[in-house]
């Protein structure tokens, strides 16, 4: 084979070789659940997958911990108390866990730390009187057996276990005031949520989480990892409550929480339009909006 076929040769490989790079990967996460209801009444619009089975809500579980720390009055808005970071406390979450923190920006960049200081600042058995209230999936603080790191991590691949439809549930509940707590919990808890827009004149209301199941052994299993996206969505006075629960399949760079966000955005759309159609064309919630509002 003379030169010039050689070179032609190599270049087509190199050629395909750069295509094929340039193709998105595989989808890696499969999805567990989608479920939206209606927030007027907590009826099912649509549910896809299986929603109820019971997981870890990793920080999906900051919004009832919030609800909790208002009403106590441990936390008293936005901006207090801010807690400074200090040396020993968890901060495998990189330079945005290192920072002052508020419930702002604990709800924001999700810092475990100031979860730990307000769970212990609560204790075990009110936590689980309140998440006992709130119908909280099995609302079972406790930990680790035998390791008493319940206020650490319960809600981090743990003991504390909550399903999709038991999330939009409490969602519900949360946006129509009707959790046992004050007006003043449910308002501020609501206003220090991220607001995300999505296509057709969405706006979506939520929280992320990610977190890995245990192994027999008590580690993580670090291929299999959770990502959820709970909240609701506005749009001209319809609210519908969502969740979004997915499981990797191989080990990712990118939190499980943030690609379950991203993905839900991109598909709200038309998950919205097929939840709204599936309640005979009624306006979903458009009683009562005026609550749903921070």
């Amino acid at each position: 084979m003379n030169d010039w076929r050689m070179n032609r040769m190599r270049i087509a490989r190199a050629v395909l070789a750069s295509a094929m790079c340039a193709l998105p990967a595989a989808a890696s996460a499969r999805t567990l659940c989608t479920v939206i209801a209606d927030a007027r009444d907590g009826a099912a619009l649509l549910e896809q997958g299986e929603c109820r089975a019971r997981v870890t809500p990793a920080s999906t579980f900051k919004i009832a911990l919030a609800v909790i720390g208002f009403d106590s009055g441990l936390l008293t808005n936005a901006h207090s108390p801010e807690y400074a970071f200090k040396e020993g406390y968890v901060d495998w979450g990189g330079d945005n866990w290192k920072q002052p923190t508020d419930p702002a920006r604990w709800m924001k960049y999700s810092v475990v730390w100031y979860s730990q200081i307000l769970a212990h600042a609560l204790g075990a058995a009110r936590l689980e009187i309140n998440l006992r209230k709130f119908d909280y999936g099995n609302a079972d603080m406790s930990g680790d057996p035998g390791k008493q790191n319940g206020l650490d991590r319960a809600w981090i691949g743990s003991s504390l276990k909550i399903s999709p439809v038991e999330q939009t549930v409490f969602l519900r509940k949360l946006l129509a005031r009707e959790l046992p707590v004050s007006e003043k919990a449910a308002a501020e808890t609501i206003g220090i949520l991220e607001i995300h827009p999505a296509r057709e004149g969405w706006e979506l209301h939520g929280k992320t989480g990610s977190a890995f199941p245990r192994t027999a052994d008590g580690g993580q299993d670090m291929e299999h990892g959770y990502g959820w996206y709970v909240g609701w969505a506005l749009r001209d006075g319809n609210a519908l409550v969502f969740a979004r629960l997915n499981q990797d399949e191989r080990k990712e760079a990118i939190a499980g929480g943030l690609r379950a966000r991203d993905e839900l955005l991109e598909e709200w759309p038309s998950l919205a339009s097929q939840a709204l159609a599936s309640s005979s064309g009624s306006t979903a919630s458009q009683t009562g909006l005026r609550r749903h509002a921070p």
